[in-house]
């Protein structure tokens, strides 16, 4: 009997690590949104910077949704350059 529930909690532990890791990879665009987003609360940013602000942080959303955190983070980055952050 205790072999068996080893072997289940042994089982559980397997699915459950690839799972974590998913959801810990896509937090991790949805971090960056909330430290651009704060960083562009507090910026005073011309027009042309807050359109392009703007428009990295849209492209940056979509890669976002879409779970391609790589991309989504590189759009943020490019949006913190313009801030100069």
């Amino acid at each position: 009997m205790r072999r068996y529930a080893l072997a289940i909690a042994l089982g559980i532990v397997a699915v459950s690590g690839p799972v974590s890791s998913v959801f810990a990879a896509t937090a991790h665009c949805e971090e960056t949104l909330k430290a651009l987003r704060a960083a562009e609360a507090a910026a005073k940013l011309g027009d042309a910077d807050k359109n392009k602000v703007s428009e990295l942080e849209t492209k940056g959303i979509e890669r976002c949704n879409a779970d391609d955190d790589k991309r989504a983070d590189d759009f943020f980055a490019q949006a913190m350059k313009v801030m100069g952050k």
